[in-house]
Formats: structure tokens, C-alpha cells, sequence
């Protein structure tokens, strides 16, 4: 009998924006698009894999947008990593119908909904195969839930970031306007930040190099791209060490 293969990855942490939630709507949460994302991240802990998510909170607000529109930006940013709790919330009803265990942890203190960002307990939940959802981004302003993602990413040890975005991984220009870029499967740390690629936030991606975590980017929307990936699917673009390249 010939032995079933292993996933690629034991530990992982996957970012997801808020416009991933959405769908098609021009904001909020669509509930059939959460169910279809619960079931890819369940897919990866029955396959034995330790999950964890940090959540963006775009679909409802922005701390950006709100200071463009007038609130000052540290009140702006607390309003998103307070978006970020509801869509992790949402993340947790479903994955907890597909049958998988949930902890929510938040960087801003709220325990009547969400246990504290304690880095032990996250890790012993993992173990446990549960999968853990991070809200609230680092807690501050200024930062990004990029930039929460490398953090958390470091914290728990994930053997890689895995950012779920719209579109199929780096390109060498936007696919959109241009017909003639082309996918770049493997990229730098540095080439990224050379290139001034915004795929990450810059603090984001130097975290991630001074640790040599591994960063994939790929498109959520492929059916069963979690499962390939931690399989050993090629798919998307991997941005890793100089000598990795």
C-alpha cells in the first residue's frame, strides 16, 4: 500500500483582506462567499494542518478612508481593527459549521466576544487543531493588517504567509491593463521591495525577510487552491530568500 503524501506545510497563517469577504457587493460581508472561504481553511486542518488567519476589515471600513474623509487617522485606524473583529466573528460562525473548533483572539481587549492575543495559548490551540483567527490587527494605528499578518505570522512560528487576494499571484504588471504581463512564480524579499511591489506593505515584507518566511501570494477565489497549496501545488507567486530564487 502505497503511503499518502504529507502536506508541504505543518504550521500555517493566512491573510485575508475584508474585500474577500464581500464578493460582489460594494461592501459587507457576503455570507455564501464566508462559507466557501471556511471551507478551504477547513480543508487545510483535516488534512492535519494547523490554521490561522488574520482577517482585513476593508469591506467595512478603512482607517485610511476615514481620514480622508475627515477623522483623524488614529481614530480612523481603530474603527478598521475594530472591522477586523467582526469579519473574524463571521470567519468563526462558519468554519465552526463545518465541524472545526474556532478561537478568536484580538489585539484590543474585548472578552465578552474574543479571547486576548496571548501567543502560548494561540500555539497551544493550534496544536490542539483548532483553527485560530486574529482580529483587531496589532492593536495600533499606522499598521497595517499586512503588516499584523508578518507579526503574527512570526509569533506562532508558520512555516509561511499565505495572502489570499483577486488575482492569480505578482505580475509584472497589472494583468488588468496589461494583456501582456506575465506571472512571476518566485520572487526576492528584496526584489519585492526594490520593485516597489505592492503586494505587501513594506514593513510587512522586511519582517518577513529578516525571519525568511516564506510569502505566497495566490487567488482565493480558485476552488481548492488552499488544499493544493499545502499539498505542494506550485500555484501563485512564492517570495522567499535570495538563494531560494
Amino acid at each position: 500500500m502505497s503511503e499518502q503524501p504529507r502536506p508541504r506545510f505543518g504550521r500555517v497563517l493566512v491573510k485575508l483582506s475584508g474585500e474577500a469577504l464581500m464578493g460582489s457587493q460594494p461592501f459587507g460581508i457576503a455570507p455564501a462567499v464566508v462559507r466557501t472561504i471556511a471551507k478551504e481553511l477547513t480543508a487545510m486542518v483535516r488534512l492535519g494542518v494547523q490554521v490561522a488567519a488574520v482577517v482585513g476589515g476593508g469591506n467595512i471600513i478603512r482607517g485610511v478612508s476615514a481620514h480622508e474623509q475627515g477623522i483623524d487617522r488614529i481614530t480612523g485606524d481603530s474603527m478598521g481593527m475594530l472591522s477586523t473583529v467582526i469579519n473574524a466573528l463571521a470567519l468563526s460562525s462558519a468554519v465552526e459549521q463545518e465541524g472545526v473548533q474556532t478561537r478568536v483572539q484580538t489585539a484590543i481587549a474585548m472578552h465578552q466576544v474574543a479571547e486576548p492575543f496571548i501567543r502560548r495559548r494561540a500555539v497551544r490551540h493550534l496544536e490542539k487543531q483548532r483553527l485560530v483567527i486574529f482580529g483587531g490587527g496589532t492593536g495600533n494605528p499606522f499598521f497595517s493588517t499586512d503588516t499584523a499578518a508578518a507579526l503574527r505570522a512570526n509569533e506562532i512560528q508558520a512555516e509561511v504567509l499565505m495572502k489570499a487576494t483577486k488575482v492569480d499571484g505578482v505580475y509584472t504588471a497589472d494583468p488588468v491593463k496589461d494583456p501582456s504581463a506575465s506571472l512571476m512564480t518566485r520572487l526576492s524579499y528584496s526584489e519585492v521591495l526594490k520593485r516597489e511591489l505592492r503586494v505587501m506593505d513594506a514593513s510587512a515584507i522586511s519582517l518577513c525577510k529578516e525571519t525568511a518566511i516564506p510569502i505566497l501570494i495566490f487567488n482565493i477565489h480558485k476552488p481548492g487552491i488552499l488544499q493544493r497549496v499545502v499539498m505542494g501545488d506550485e500555484a501563485g507567486s512564492l517570495i522567499g530568500p535570495e538563494e531560494a530564487v
